[in-house]
């Protein structure tokens, strides 16, 4: 991979590879797109870090100097109707020496999941959303014309990074603010599942039902069609996954399948989802008639947060799967005709967990 500072374990790195500066500049969708930006080539990302809670992962994370850190949600646990209270929960995040740190030095992109949003898997009835929003955006340090900040849909946003022949596309969806509510099973039915780490809920095709509400939906098209190389898709729930009776994409089969069919619709390439929430890492890869091209869907949590067993995924990568506190490492070789991608989940230590390589002309229609 590509060798660009000294004293680092790297991944896969070949000798005599070229250095390049990290990135400090991107376009956003409230800067011009034609805003100059490096090369970006080791993004960094993770979900699920509870402000409460001893955070050494931060040490192994800044010593690998990202060009970039996404944040997938449950960034805080809120959990609260008071915004006094997620005011302060954001506080004692943003005095945590090793964020502090990173915060310092690596530019930080974000969107939320139920816990820093409001409430544990709640989504558009949340009453105070807009206030939540708002300290979100304060937090995060969204601008005072920042699009996020106007809207009234919620904090889906998108960014663009590096020229035009390194150029990655960073896709931030909202899943909260226009989802619509669950169905649950019994409480009895719930007990009987549990054993077979199966969550409280119930796939929906109602009409109507939707993770992302329209006008999310048609800006998404929009960003779908704008050349990239390599497209990020931050999901904070996993969107490959089965992952059966708990919050994802396969809750809502009509959306899961609305998205794959804009992704070929679009004809748009590069597309690499990422995700968080389950207190696990994993890959999961779907690649059959139903898809245009491979999609890999790259899950790490948490930051804290771990969770005492794994439910059943059909899509999960073979021996990519870890269940202590991890992030995610996407690295990408741009010095060879075909870009390289290296996708990898390190623990608490930085070490390596599971790793999966791929070329990214596979992300393309043929």
């Amino acid at each position: 991979m590509i060798t660009r500072r000294t004293g680092l374990k790297l991944l896969g790195a070949a000798a005599g590879a070229t250095a390049f500066a990290p990135a400090s500049l991107a376009t956003h969708d409230s800067m011009p797109a034609t805003q100059p930006a490096g090369t970006v080539s080791r993004i960094l990302f993770g979900s699920c870090a509870n402000q409460d809670k001893p955070q050494p992962i931060w040490e192994p994370i800044n010593a690998l100097d990202p060009d970039l850190f996404i944040f997938l949600g449950d960034n805080i646990y809120g959990d609260t109707r008071d915004m006094d209270v997620l005011a302060g929960k954001y506080k004692k995040l943003a005095s945590i020496e090793g964020f502090k740190r990173l915060r310092e030095k690596t530019p930080l992109i974000a969107t939320w999941d139920d816990h820093d949003y409001g409430e544990n898997d709640v989504g558009r009835e949340y009453p105070h959303k807009q206030r939540s929003k708002e300290l979100f955006c304060d937090f995060w340090g969204e601008p005072a014309d920042s699009p996020r900040r106007r809207k009234d849909d919620g904090i889906y946003t998108s960014y663009m990074y590096g020229p035009e022949e390194h150029r990655i596309q960073v896709i931030m969806l909202d899943l909260r603010w226009n989802r619509t509510e669950l169905t649950h099973v019994t409480r009895e039915e719930f007990k009987r599942r549990d054993q077979m780490a199966f969550g409280p809920y119930l796939p929906t095709t109602a009409p109507g039902a939707t993770m992302l509400g329209e006008k999310q939906w048609q800006w998404l098209e929009g960003e779908l069609k704008k050349p990239a190389k390599l497209r990020i898709i931050g999901s904070s729930l996993q969107f490959i996954s089965t992952f059966p009776g708990w919050e994802a994409w396969s809750l809502f089969p009509n959306e899961r399948k609305r998205m794959i069919d804009l992704i070929r619709a679009t004809k748009a390439n590069g597309v690499l989802f990422i995700s968080g929430d389950t207190h696990w890492a994993e890959i999961s890869l779907q690649d059959d008639e139903n898809t245009p091209y491979p999609l890999y869907d790259f899950t790490s949590s948490g930051l804290t947060e771990t969770w005492y067993n794994m439910s059943p995924n059909a899509y999960r990568l073979p021996g990519c799967m870890y269940t202590k506190a991890n992030f995610g490492i996407i690295e990408i070789d741009w010095n060879v005709p075909n870009p390289h991608i290296v996708l990898q989940a390190r623990n608490v230590a930085g070490e390596p967990v599971f790793e999966k390589s791929l070329l990214l002309d596979r992300l393309s229609p043929h």
